[in-house]
């Protein structure tokens, strides 16, 4: 009897493997057959916009029904912007097929796997797409950004990118007349024309929301951001503006590290109250803390207005530039990125840094402090400024941004995706970075206290802050006007050798106190000074 069931098994599961081989054979026929049949433009078209419609736009969606009025007025504004957005997509995809042909199917396909990868930041981080974003896009080393690899991003890349893509260039097309061309493209853009006026009484709301909407339209988000940030780019490397001559006041010897600190945020120092004891070191370094917000989100932005000596979309020269121009002796040290152009003599990125110091461990901002006393020393003037750019906190991988010895609160997340992380050990791990940026501004200022001669400053400032989950957003970026207070809370922490400098008993200071405050502390005199901005007392 068992070998009999045995047997019958056995037959059964050979059974259902041939029917299953069948149906499969079957499909795959049906489906060959179907894709050798072309298709017209039009349904095409169609097709593809209602994809990008479906399977892009659950954010947007969710955006608008949580921020819309109730009744006949909210139900219009979803409606418009829905068939808006088909009517745009259909258009575009037409026009780039049509007229493109092998060209405008690859184009099509690579705006559905810029598509995916685009939902699986929006889904995973909650981010915005708008200009400042596709900066970092744009500015993020591949060392960073295989940090956001992931089964999930795999997954966005083949299901919504990569399939929808392959479709894109496989399906056979039936072209069309020219007439019936003129005419689908006509019937898109009046359609799109009649629904907008007919919906102009709405228009405010849309006005008030529209940073956030056109941040989610795929393609339009990365795509129009992307031109703007090269805009944006071209704009800024334009020959930059001059300031102002300015005069060296006195011959004393006068040394300011400035440290740029990276999504650092503020309610995470122990020094400005925080639960877990991430300052040790620094709560016995004496050194003063400032309530500080920053001016932007991002980190270009962040760190050029840190070195800006106003608020300004132009660009004029910055601080180590200016002071090197000026006769003051400059030096820049930066395991990051994003800063404006440089044109000083002692410039040296993370590969040079590793270059000059093999021995060091490159793999942290520790690299930073390597032969920092001898590069002060050696400089001859009496006015010198050390730049010290950090990535201390950047995240997503905040738990490989320090090394095991502080790694001190525990558990910690070990995941890129976020927001599938517990809590408590996502802020163990940033709070680690906190811990080590504490050693490494103690550190400064260990150097700071064995040079002989002369009086110092430490400056430490960050240039945006971080998200870590509150209402479901993560890292940075959101545009300053909409940003939650965590991405602009800053430290502002400041050390001096002489005991008896003052610090002004500021309500608030940000970026631009920096550049007033180091030509305080130097003595370097020029019209462009804004005592205003100055946190040190005469």
């Amino acid at each position: 009897m068992l070998g009999l069931s045995l047997g019958t098994n056995i037959l059964y599961i050979t059974t259902m493997k041939q029917r299953i081989k069948e149906r499969l054979q079957k499909l795959y026929l049906q489906l060959k057959e179907r894709f050798a049949k072309p298709i017209s433009l039009l349904k095409f078209s169609l097709i593809l916009s209602t994809a990008t419609l479906l399977l892009y736009h659950y954010p947007l969606f969710k955006y608008v029904l949580q921020n819309i009025e109730s009744g006949f007025n909210g139900v219009m504004i979803f409606l418009t912007l829905v068939v808006v957005m088909f009517a745009m997509n259909f258009m575009v995809y037409y026009l780039l097929l049509y007229l493109g042909r092998i060209v405008g199917r690859v184009l099509i396909a690579l705006l559905f796997v810029g598509n995916g990868i685009t939902l699986y930041f929006i889904n995973t981080y909650n981010v915005l797409i708008d200009r400042g974003m596709m900066g970092n896009v744009f500015n993020t080393r591949f060392s960073e950004a295989s940090g956001y690899f992931s089964f999930s991003a795999v997954m966005y890349f083949l299901v919504l990118g990569l399939l929808p893509a392959a479709y894109v260039i496989l399906r056979k097309v039936k072209w069309g007349s020219f007439k019936r061309f003129l005419a689908s493209t006509s019937i898109s853009l009046v359609a799109m024309i009649l629904i907008a006026v007919a919906n102009m009484s709405n228009f405010p709301w849309i006005d008030r929301n529209a940073t956030c909407i056109g941040s989610l339209i795929m393609p339009w988000s990365y795509t129009i951001n992307t031109a703007r940030h090269f805009y944006h780019q071209y704009l800024l490397n334009r020959k930059e503006i001059r300031l102002p001559d300015a005069t060296i006041m006195n011959e004393d010897r006068e040394v300011v590290v400035l440290v740029i600190g990276e999504s650092a945020r503020r309610d995470h120092f122990s020094l400005y109250g925080y639960s877990q004891e991430t300052n040790p070191l620094l709560k016995q370094d004496s050194v003063t803390h400032l309530i500080a917000d920053a001016s932007a989100t991002y980190t270009t932005e962040g760190v050029k207005a840190i070195l800006d000596h106003k608020p300004t979309d132009e660009l004029y020269e910055i601080l180590p530039n200016y002071l090197y121009r000026n006769g003051v002796d400059v030096v820049w040290r930066s395991t990051n990125w994003g800063e404006p152009p440089l044109h000083i003599e002692h410039a040296y990125t993370h590969a040079a840094l590793k270059e000059r110091y093999p021995e060091a461990n490159g793999d942290y901002d520790g690299i930073l402090l390597e032969g920092l006393k001898e590069e002060i020393e050696a400089c001859k003037g009496p006015k010198v400024l050390i730049v010290l750019h950090t990535s201390t906190s950047h995240g997503p991988e905040y738990y490989a941004k320090y090394p095991a010895e502080f790694k001190k609160f525990t558990p910690v997340c070990t995941t890129v995706e976020m927001s599938k992380a517990k809590r408590s050990e996502l802020m163990n791990a940033y709070d680690n970075t906190i811990l080590y940026t504490d050693y490494l501004l103690h550190s400064v200022i260990e150097v700071l206290r064995e040079l002989e001669g002369g009086r110092s400053a430490m400056i430490y400032v960050s240039d945006h802050g971080e998200s870590l989950g509150e209402g479901n957003r993560y890292m940075h970026g959101m545009p300053i006007s909409m940003a939650p207070k965590e991405q602009y809370q800053i430290p502002f922490i400041v050390w001096c050798s002489d005991s008896e400098q003052k610090i002004k008993p500021l309500e608030k200071v940000g970026h631009y106190h920096v550049f007033h405050s180091v030509l305080n502390f130097l003595h370097v005199d020029t019209p462009i000074y804004n005592e205003s901005r100055n946190i040190f007392e005469e």
